[in-house]
């Protein structure tokens, strides 16, 4: 386990500073360290007070750290003032730690200051040399280079700028710009782009000490630069994308979502197995269509088909009997996946669907359960739609769900040239699905 130290300070909040970095080193393997240049009281609407830690206390931390545990890796954060920057410069190279990366961090998310104005000079004169990497948002990079920062050349500039300053690579992450999140690597020679689709979100608190925390743990592993960027740009993507929505003001990152997502795909695919074992359990086998059933279930928050598992090769007749030759996979189905998904943006607790074949006798049985039971008529589609590949099941699910407030129990269609009818069981999750199949089956035997 590299041992990966984090130089900032402390946020009460935990969204950002000292409990951020270590919250992302430990979930990223490493093994987190702290040195705290300042205290804060702070939350998500603010930065309300600030305590520097003294810079005989800094150095006696750093001592203590350094001399006995060592660090493969050093991520400085907020910095406060000259004093604090002057300890802290004077320690890292007692120690010739090579590998350090600098989150430049003047202000808080808020916009309250985090790096008195007349330490910016050092700063710039002693912690950018020291810098094996160096990674300032916009605003940052305007303040170390001195000049404004509009366009993409803009962006270069600067980072041929903040090079020459005696960084020996620079990241200049372009959240503060419009359109796509695009990050810019320079290290001396070559640039590196890494673009991730903007998140519309304010719950972006902590974004830059994790994503530098991030980077750190991955240069600590050894991972090359390049690397180690791109895959901490993965990870702050993720927790942007299920940030939490905490407190008043700018909500913090997740800094957990990515194995949240991880144990969410096996429980994702365990339901799916529990599911189809209880169908197995029924004569459910006068339920497939000629087109044969597939069973599906979506991840939270799910955006396309690769969140949706289902089954390959679809669940088949075998004889009196239901069979499949293969496990639930994520990406197995597009037809019930454009179902699930286009539930979801309308009641996104709607994750599972299952088609099974149509008669007008099923959809009595539906409607006598007292059941909510929706149709579209397939020969109402745009045409614009029908020539769109596997945009019918979205169209005509939208179509239903744009004028209802709840969510169907079925939707059906009666088909078309070519198409045959079939019926959707629509539930929040497989066991209820499973639980409709069942209720189904009983009151056609009766």
């Amino acid at each position: 386990m590299k041992r990966i130290l984090t130089i900032a300070g402390s946020d009460s909040g935990g969204g950002a500073g000292i409990q951020a970095d270590i919250k992302t080193i430990t979930v990223l393997g490493g093994y987190g360290m702290s040195v705290l240049a300042a205290l804060t009281a702070q939350n998500t609407m603010g930065v309300q007070a600030i305590h520097p830690v003294p810079p005989e206390f800094i150095a006696q931390q750093l001592d203590s750290v350094l001399s006995d545990i060592g660090a493969d890796a050093v991520k400085t954060g907020m910095l406060f003032d000259r004093s604090t920057i002057k300890t802290v410069v004077e320690k890292l190279k007692r120690y010739k730690i090579e590998k350090v990366v600098v989150d430049p961090v003047m202000t808080a998310k808020g916009g309250d200051p985090l790096l008195v104005p007349e330490a910016r000079d050092a700063l710039a004169r002693d912690i950018v040399p020291l810098s094996y990497l160096i990674t300032p948002n916009i605003p940052e990079a305007e303040i170390l280079c001195g000049r404004s920062i509009r366009t993409d050349k803009d962006a270069r500039d600067a980072a041929r700028t903040i090079h020459n300053m005696g960084a020996r690579n620079v990241l200049i992450k372009g959240g503060h710009r419009k359109g796509p999140a695009v990050d810019l690597l320079f290290n001396g020679e070559n640039f590196f782009e890494f673009q991730k689709e903007r998140i519309n979100t304010t719950h972006t608190h902590g974004t830059g000490c994790t994503y530098s925390a991030a980077i750190a743990t991955f240069v600590g592993q050894g991972y090359p630069l390049k690397d180690a960027v791109g895959m901490a740009k993965d990870f702050i993507q993720i927790a942007i994308r299920f940030a939490l929505p905490l407190g008043k003001g700018h909500g913090p990152t997740n800094h957990y979502a990515l194995f949240a997502r991880e144990r969410d795909r096996y429980q994702v695919l365990e339901s799916l197995k529990k599911g189809l074992g209880r169908l197995k359990d029924l004569p459910a086998s006068i339920l497939i269509p000629e087109v044969q059933t597939n069973f599906g279930y979506a991840l939270p928050y799910a955006e396309t088909a690769q969140d949706v598992a289902a089954f390959p090769g679809r669940i088949i007749r075998l004889y009196n009997k239901i069979a499949t030759v293969a496990g639930p996979a994520f990406g197995a189905s597009q037809h019930i996946a454009a179902i699930i998904l286009t539930v979801m943006r309308y009641h996104p607790e709607y994750r599972s669907a299952i088609n099974i074949r149509f008669s007008e006798a099923l959809i009595a049985r539906c409607k006598k359960l007292d059941w909510m039971v929706r149709s579209f008529d397939r020969t109402k589609e745009p045409m614009e739609v029908k020539e769109r590949e596997g945009s019918t099941l979205e169209w005509g699910t939208d179509s239903i769900l744009s004028r209802e407030e709840k969510v169907p129990d079925v939707i059906f269609d009666r088909g078309d040239m070519g198409k045959e009818p079939m019926i959707r069981i629509l539930g929040k999750n497989p066991e209820d699905v499973v639980n409709k199949i069942i209720r189904l089956i009983r009151m056609e035997q009766r």
